[in-house]
């Protein structure tokens, strides 16, 4: 009776696919970030954009515990899917948060440091687009999967001097004017980008301890 039940259960749930299409809005908010970041036009366009993918990811997101819940055999630890469908979307519910920042404060004088920033989100996107798919055989993709987590790591330390350089270089220029509101304006954008690179390592962390655990 028993092992006719579990027959009727869902075994995978889907989680591969639901990883990797939210993977796809990640990449697409981060592009959408470049453009708004790099191109003085169609900024409420790339605002929107970025709104809209966070909103697809949402969903799957929500999807993806649901999933979790009525699946009786999931191809990792339950935490481990949870914790790692979290951290994607910590970094495009940031990558939210920074274009609203820049549509709250109507900013348009982006530094090359924030340009920076911003190119390396859109590298570590691209990596961890590429790691996701190679979850379904953790057994024959561990050295891939920590070569990126590697990279992704290291992105994550090279972020977080261009924001400390950043933030130092805006100090001195509106410090010494007294225009205190222009440097907390530029803050509040650079801790946005280090967050979003900072949930790009949590990714590369739980994807780490997925292959400790499965390889």
């Amino acid at each position: 009776m028993f092992a006719w039940f579990q027959r009727l259960l869902p075994k995978t749930g889907g989680f591969f696919e639901l990883f990797e299409a939210h993977a796809t809005s990640v990449v697409a908010a981060a592009g959408a970030l470049g453009r708004l970041f790099n191109d003085g036009e169609a900024r409420a366009e790339h605002i929107r954009e970025i709104s809209e993918r966070e909103h697809d990811a949402d969903n799957i997101i929500r999807e993806t515990l649901l999933t979790v819940r009525r699946t009786f055999l999931t191809p990792f630890d339950r935490a481990s899917i949870t914790s790692l469908i979290g951290a994607m979307d910590d970094s495009i519910d940031e990558m939210q948060s920074a274009a609203n920042a820049v549509d709250l404060y109507d900013f348009k004088d982006f530094e090359p440091g924030m340009r920076d920033m911003v190119a390396i989100i859109i590298d570590s996107a691209r990596l961890m687009a590429e790691a996701i798919p190679l979850l379904r055989d953790v057994g024959a993709n561990g050295s891939r999967l920590h070569e990126l987590t590697e990279r992704l790591v290291r992105m994550e330390s090279h972020a977080d001097e261009t924001h400390r350089l950043g933030l130092k270089a805006a100090f001195q220029r509106f410090g010494a004017e007294g225009n205190g509101l222009e440097f907390a304006v530029r803050r509040e954008i650079y801790k946005h980008l280090e967050r979003i690179v900072a949930a790009f390592e949590d990714i590369a962390n739980e994807i780490d301890g997925i292959v400790i655990d499965n390889a």
